[in-house]
């Protein structure tokens, strides 16, 4: 009797674990042919940059190791300073490259290289945060002593937050187009099921003016900048 009482209680549990399965499986049939439409936008917002980044240096030669340093370490003090009498912060100021490297006489005749001095370089990152005074820090840097610059590049600062603007308009389109599409082809949309906005990088694109910027040196542009957004969403058709 006990026997049969635990065949009895297997078959039950057996039997609700097959309606389990198949109760999952009808879910995800259901699930699975849902209709859905999925598209994907772009929203664009057009902004002025508000800093500046730019690398400079300086590159010395001497006979000797020490003698190069000092003439290098004596031009570079003098940037540096001047850069943060001109306004820009410490904080805005960071070296990216230093190195002492030698220079050879190499021969045609097979002799082994000389050593007939030595090339010391410092690099700095350096970030402007008053465009207005950019032409003018420019042409401080090169007569304290750098002879190196390197190229311009402009930046928003609060770039990600402009971007909601073009996070909106993004998903404006997507849905315009859901809408459009889903009419052509007798239905509606519903819910919205996803959205995922694309983690490519969408940095700014410089786009010239044609006004220049207004400086007491060196004329330059910043002209604008192009923040985009691309996003895919998927809705349910109804």
């Amino acid at each position: 009797m006990k026997k049969a009482h635990i065949t009895r209680a297997s078959t039950l549990l057996l039997t609700l674990m097959s309606l389990s399965v198949m109760t999952a499986g009808a879910l995800a049939d259901k699930i699975s042919e849902r209709r859905t439409i999925s598209l994907s936008a772009t929203g664009q917002v057009r902004v002025e940059p508000d800093m500046a980044m730019i690398s400079t240096g300086v590159t010395s030669e001497g006979e000797t190791a020490r003698a190069a340093l000092t003439a290098n370490s004596r031009d570079m003090k003098a940037v540096i300073d001047g850069l943060k009498s001109s306004g820009i912060e410490a904080r805005d100021i960071q070296t990216t490259n230093f190195s002492v490297s030698p220079r050879y006489r190499r021969f045609k005749d097979g002799r082994s290289p000389v050593i007939i001095g030595y090339t010391v370089t410092n690099s700095v990152h350096i970030v402007v945060r008053n465009l207005e005074a950019l032409g003018t820090i420019l042409d401080k840097v090169v007569s304290l002593g750098s002879n190196q610059i390197g190229g311009i590049r402009f930046d928003v600062s609060n770039a990600d937050s402009l971007k909601d603007a073009a996070r909106k308009q993004a998903i404006a389109n997507a849905r315009r187009k859901a809408k459009l599409m889903a009419a052509a082809a007798g239905a509606r949309i519903g819910d919205v099921l996803k959205i995922t906005e694309q983690r490519r990088d969408y940095s700014p694109r410089p786009v010239m003016s044609r006004s220049a910027m207004k400086m007491e040196a060196a004329p330059i542009e910043a002209g604008s900048q192009t923040l985009t957004v691309r996003v895919d969403m998927t809705w349910e058709l109804n």
